[in-house]
């Protein structure tokens, strides 16, 4: 039997409405995302770190990452802020004289800022191929330019402002710090970590990393104490560095931020005030994986909005017709 086209419409909304109704289109309303199993991450402590910036040097090494200067004679590395070409900066703080470190006022401190490894990563949730992927495993969230549409919608999504995109190439990819999961691969860590001479930058998994940060805001600011240098964890032998303790905020950014990170942050200044946002706990990705199950993967609201028009459409023939019947009585 030949379908007609109204009939098929109905079927098709009727259908993005069962679609609409199905407890999987409630995807976004399920509990907060465990940890991946072989997590790993970074704790990154602002209070350790001198500004000296051998992390962006082996970052950039690692990774292959042009030279962005503000020298017009390119002779060194400068990059204001993260972009297609920087994967990791340090930036710094100063407030007043800035006479004395990791104070607010009359202060200054540093801070670091790369791709903080979401645990429940809005940028994932938002892309609409796949190109973006957080592993079962690590929960490194890993970029795959050959999926990659050049969207964007990843920029939009993530609330830290992370990814990139290369506005000036004529194959343009998004970029962002994948966690050098090339060289996670055959044993070794972050490069910045790997670079990091004070302990500020700490690779680790982040139940490690986690107890790590909890033990320093337990310390004694003044006193001295040994840090782990590198990476906390695993197979290599640990090494340490005796320094003074500072003044910790009671604040483990990324703890609870949008759902958890596996980068954490330490400072002695407020995170706002180092350019950090002021986030909830709870993921922004509860809606959004709601709303890609339903658009991507279901079709459902389209169709649902398809059922809507189909049944103004029918209700105003209706109408039209009840017109019509009426004028004829009429003229009887």
């Amino acid at each position: 039997m030949k379908l007609k086209r109204r009939d098929f419409l109905k079927l098709s909304a009727s259908s993005g409405l069962l679609l609409a109704a199905s407890p999987e289109s409630a995807l976004a309303r399920g509990e907060k995302k465990a940890l991946p199993p072989e997590a790993v991450g970074i704790l990154y402590d602002s209070t350790l770190c001198v500004g000296c910036q051998a992390c962006m040097v082996g970052c950039k090494t690692a990774n292959r990452m042009p030279i962005e200067s503000q020298d017009p004679q390119k002779r060194w590395d400068d990059p204001l802020d993260l972009s297609a070409s920087t994967l990791n900066i340090i930036k710094r703080y100063a407030n007043g004289t800035a006479a004395v470190k990791d104070r607010e006022q009359d202060g200054y401190a540093f801070i670091k800022r790369q791709c903080m490894h979401c645990i429940d990563p809005s940028c994932v949730s938002a892309c609409p191929v796949s190109a973006l992927r957080k592993d079962a495993q690590s929960g490194v969230v890993s970029y795959d330019k050959d999926a990659c549409i050049g969207c964007r919608y990843c920029q939009i999504a993530c609330p830290f402002d992370i990814p990139k995109f290369q506005w000036a190439s004529t194959t343009p990819e998004i970029v962002k710090c994948q966690l050098c999961q090339h060289l996670l691969k055959d044993g070794k860590i972050a490069a910045c970590c790997a670079a990091c001479p004070t302990g500020a930058s700490l690779f680790g998994p982040v139940e490690d990393l986690r107890a790590e940060a909890k033990r320093r805001l337990k310390l004694e600011p003044g006193s001295y104490a040994d840090f782990p240098l590198k990476q906390i964890g695993g197979r290599a032998e640990p090494q340490t560095t005796s320094r003074q303790v500072g003044h910790y905020l009671e604040h483990i950014y990324g703890e609870n931020e949008v759902g958890g990170t596996q980068v954490l942050l330490m400072a002695g200044v407020p995170f706002t005030k180092l350019g950090l946002p002021d986030l909830p706990d709870e993921a922004f990705v509860r809606l959004a994986d709601g709303i890609q199950y339903a658009i991507y993967k279901g079709m459902a609201y389209p169709l649902v909005v398809l059922g809507a028009l189909i049944y103004m459409i029918r209700k105003g023939e209706n109408n039209n017709h009840g017109g019509d019947h009426k004028e004829q009585g009429d003229g009887k």
